[in-house]
């Protein structure tokens, strides 16, 4: 679980960030997953982004999303999601 200070550093770090990912009308769906949790080990803090014309509620995408990646959310503003999740292999960012 992250602090609050830990997230204020992570939404830091993420601002100049891009979204990697789209999720469309299709949804969350598990080779998504896959590719999200891979991304996660490599980068540590990605965005995702909820297109306009997906159904998906932004909270309950980025619950699933984490779930079944072990990350953490690190915020959900809009149509983007902020996940966190420490890499085994390729840590860089170091939490306050």
């Amino acid at each position: 679980m992250l602090t609050s200070k830990q997230k204020k550093h992570l939404r830091k770090l993420s601002h100049d960030i891009q979204p990697i990912f789209q999720i469309g009308k299709g949804g969350v769906n598990s080779n998504m997953v896959v590719q999200i949790d891979e991304a996660l080990e490599k980068r540590e803090l990605i965005k995702v982004s909820i297109l306009q014309n997906s159904m998906e509620n932004p909270n309950e995408a980025a619950e699933e999303i984490a779930y079944d990646t072990g990350a953490e959310i690190v915020q959900v503003i809009g149509g983007t999601i902020i996940l966190y999740r420490e890499s085994e292999d390729n840590k860089e960012i170091k939490l306050p």
